[in-house]
């Protein structure tokens, strides 16, 4: 896996990351992490360390890495000179204002794409040498063969043929010495002696300038495995902001448990075929096929499902792990005992573990209570309630529940508005964990000052 530090890590590459280590694992191969750092107009500060983090975050480790692009100029720049020698590069000398100038001029006549021009690919060896002597800034650039079709092969989009004359004379080695991505990842994998390339298939119609890179340096191409790219549900467009987290590290501040993440991604471009959904790392090495990757260019990104994922991985977590999970999301300073208590009580109703507040605020501070969405009857179901709970010698989940059942057989009430109206006294809202349940871990003087407060906040009829 080679991430570029220019950002945040998206969630669409650690599915990539999944399928290269998973299929490591699988081979007894090794899974490298190479950091390619060289375009320095886009370089993050701290991106990288964030990366590797976030990587480990979810579970992976690697073999060999990080390799750092950077620190391997020396290796491109030989490199890229031996492309000189062998008549498959040349130097340009081209100013930014030419270019600039070309490409508005390409532009104007209605061309698809610009194109470099080939101004330099002309110039004699002497007007080269003198212009090198005089320090005159240059790159290196491909010199891509006319009228010739390049071949190869994809394991999941199989064979695939691409005229030369569509391709531009691509820039390898940039004036400040760093190298583009073409000609530095071509040169790392051969060095690294990498076999398999898993990659986004927005880096199809880069293939074939390495295709040109791999036959001028007399290399063996290693295999490539193009993956779908991942979209928003319903749409032909790539996840967006506006539908929620995009960045890897979103969907773990945003309490997504990272097994859970991993379980969904699985299945984003590839499928065993039958009926089981939940994958254990471990199993998913053993069952990972790359022949089952979905030939296809997008593949939709379904946030209910990956919803669905995390509730049932939440289920799995013991009451004590998921407790200590939730330290994070609860109030700065929490008694871990009290939290223990509620954790039972919610732990099948979050989605996301940031749900965990919005079903639990009232358990750390007394609730706003919002009168309107009470009954009409709802000074006598809090009197009715107050009075019986007030009355039960015990303070346990039978003893209140013996109690307010029999406040609304005595009275007759309407036993779903008895129970609403006491769940929004207690709590402020009219979903919420089990009633009788929060009420023992509130404790009998907490229970008695709301539905107290509730009744004055209803004032005078």
């Amino acid at each position: 896996m080679a991430p570029s530090p220019t950002g945040e890590y998206h969630i669409g590459h650690i599915r990539t990351v999944l399928y290269n280590w998973a299929y490591a694992r699988q081979q007894k191969g090794k899974f490298i992490i190479r950091i390619e750092d060289t375009d320095r107009t886009r370089f993050v500060e701290g991106a990288t360390d964030r990366i590797l983090q976030v990587i480990k975050d979810y579970g992976f480790n690697w073999d060999e890495g990080p390799i750092f692009q950077s620190e391997r100029l020396p290796i491109y720049k030989e490199h890229a000179e031996q492309l000189i020698e062998k008549g498959a590069a040349y130097y340009c000398f081209c100013t930014s204002e030419r270019l600039e100038k070309m490409r508005a001029e390409q532009q104007a006549k209605g061309m698809p794409t610009t194109k470099y021009d080939r101004h330099c690919l002309h110039l004699s060896e002497s007007e080269i040498q003198e212009k090198l002597q005089a320090k005159t800034p240059y790159v290196i650039r491909l010199k891509v063969p006319d009228n010739r079709k390049i071949a190869f092969d994809d394991l999941v989009f199989g064979h695939i043929e691409i005229s030369s004359n569509d391709l531009d004379d691509q820039v390898l080695l940039k004036s400040d010495g760093f190298p583009t991505y073409q000609l530095a990842v071509v040169i790392d994998d051969h060095l690294m002696n990498v076999t398999h390339i898993m990659r986004g298939n927005d880096w199809l119609p880069s293939t074939p300038k390495h295709v040109l890179l791999y036959e001028a340096f007399g290399w063996d191409m290693p295999t490539h495995i193009h993956l779908p790219n991942l979209k928003e549900l319903g749409g032909n467009k790539k996840l967006s902001k506006r539908f929620g987290a995009v960045f890897a590290q979103e969907f773990l501040d945003e309490g997504y448990l990272p097994e859970a993440l991993l379980n969904f991604l699985m299945f984003l471009g590839w499928n065993p075929g039958g009926e089981q959904e939940m994958y254990t790392l471990d199993e998913f090495v053993k069952v990972f096929d790359i022949n089952k990757i979905h030939k296809t260019d997008l593949v939709a990104f379904d946030r209910k499902k990956l919803e669905w994922f995390n509730l049932q991985y939440i289920k799995l977590k013991s009451n004590e792990e998921l407790t200590q999970l939730l330290v994070k999301y609860a109030p700065k300073g929490v008694d871990v005992a009290l939290l223990g208590k509620i954790t039972p009580l919610v732990k099948e109703r979050m989605k996301k573990l940031t749900d965990f507040m919005s079903l639990a605020q009232f358990f750390f501070s007394e609730p706003e209570i919002d009168t309107s969405l009470f009954s009409q009857n709802v000074r006598k179901h809090l009197s009715e309630a107050s009075d019986s709970l007030n009355q039960s010698p015990e303070w346990d989940v039978d003893a209140i529940g013996s109690a307010l059942t029999g406040a609304v057989g005595t009275n007759a009430f309407k036993a779903s508005d008895f129970f609403m109206d006491l769940r929004i006294a207690v709590s402020g809202q009219k979903i919420t964990p089990p009633l009788n349940d929060s009420m023992v871990i509130l404790g009998k003087d907490v229970v008695m000052k709301r539905l107290l407060h509730a009744i004055e906040k209803l004032g005078v009829e």
